[in-house]
């Protein structure tokens, strides 16, 4: 009697798995459709089309998270413009670590015509989110050179690591600051730095705040920091001093900031749509 139950059960389970036309995903399951790698194929541009500029134009967005026609439209105006040399995303793609969260999200960034780089926010790395994001684009923490400007790309959500994690990464930035000594300083004249969370922010790591500072000011030419997380535009200075953190709005306030940058100075544009 049991192994007729049983049969019925078995028979049932291969009549509704034959009536389906496939599988569904689970929305954590990290398995990611189209383009990866894309942090270092960016690079790649961005190091390529900069060579031997004297002035560049970086244009900064964040927090696109869940507003996908916003974001389009930061695409298509930045586009429109036909002078921004590359984008920097200061983190939050997603709202909830989902795998389709940052796919949607890639393939409206894909629509830029100048290569753009991604940083990882707190709501990136909800759920499996860090996976997602290390296999779309890669590391945590990097760096470029753009000409004569030193971009380095910093992981500060250290509260979605209990603080047990050595984010920011101090070993990335020292070994960074090491492989520029051997740079020509009259090539490599100046450094910005981007992260999602500053300093002072519940995502950072407050406690290491002022060696942090004193990691960055070792940079050559360090200019301004960038960061997102906070959902408006703002400047801020966390260590009370000339070096400025330009905070810039989610994508459904359609802001932007646009940095012309030289060899000796910079012009800072907040733009809205």
């Amino acid at each position: 009697m049991k192994f007729a139950s049983l049969q019925v059960l078995l028979l049932l389970c291969l009549g509704l798995l034959s009536g389906c036309d496939k599988f569904e995903y689970h929305p954590y399951d990290a398995h990611i459709s189209g383009s990866q790698g894309l942090t270092a194929r960016n690079i790649e541009q961005i190091q390529s089309q900069c060579a031997g500029k004297d002035t560049l134009r970086v244009a900064q967005i964040s927090d696109t998270q869940r507003w996908y026609d916003e974001t389009q439209a930061l695409v298509d105006a930045i586009n429109a413009r036909g002078d921004v040399d590359f984008v920097i995303h200061c983190g939050d793609q997603s709202d909830f670590g989902l795998t389709k969260e940052f796919e949607w999200q890639r393939d409206i960034m894909a629509g830029f015509k100048m290569p753009w780089v991604c940083i990882i926010g707190n709501h990136d790395c909800l759920g499996t989110g860090e996976d997602v994001y290390h296999a779309m684009y890669g590391s945590d923490d990097f760096a470029f050179n753009a000409s004569f400007l030193h971009v380095v790309c910093l992981n500060t959500v250290a509260f979605e690591y209990d603080h047990s994690a050595n984010v920011p990464d101090f070993t990335f930035i020292r070994s960074d600051r090491d492989s520029l000594l051997a740079t020509d300083s009259l090539v490599l004249t100046n450094t910005i730095v981007a992260m999602h969370a500053a300093p002072g922010n519940e995502q950072f790591d407050n406690n290491i705040s002022d060696f942090f500072n004193y990691s960055l000011r070792k940079y050559r030419g360090l200019l301004f920091c960038l960061c997102g997380h906070d959902h408006h535009t703002t400047t801020l200075y966390p260590y009370g001093d000339d070096l400025p953190f330009y905070m810039v709005a989610s994508a459904n306030r359609k802001t932007y900031i646009l940095y012309t940058i030289t060899r000796n100075s910079y012009e800072r544009e907040v733009v809205q749509l």
